[in-house]
């Protein structure tokens, strides 16, 4: 395949708004760490009740399609860069779920 077909190109990383305390955390002990790890109402630990019970699921397979779309709307999903097909799929989702109603 020549170059002038290849579409695909790694970006550059754009930097995150961290607001971590870096200094805070490398002076905490491993025992600190582990104990404010425990404590956040956010961290899940599995157990093995857990496991017994997790399934493997796959993720479902996308459909390639060709939709034409306003400049406009697609400028503005690709604002944000890499990604923007799954935008534009989850808000068409969220259209759907929306309207399941109307259906049935």
């Amino acid at each position: 395949m020549s170059k002038k077909h290849t579409t695909h190109a790694l970006k550059k990383a754009q930097p995150i708004d961290d607001k971590t305390d870096w200094a805070r955390v490398a002076a905490m002990t491993d025992t600190e760490i582990e104990h404010a790890v425990v404590s956040d109402p956010d961290t899940f630990i599995p157990d093995s009740r857990w496991f017994d019970k997790a399934q493997i699921v796959m993720p479902k397979t996308k459909e390639i399609v060709t939709l034409r779309l306003d400049p406009d709307v697609l400028k503005w999903f690709k604002h944000d860069g890499r990604g923007y097909q799954t935008r534009i799929n989850a808000v068409l989702r969220a259209f759907v779920a929306a309207q399941e109603h109307r259906i049935r």
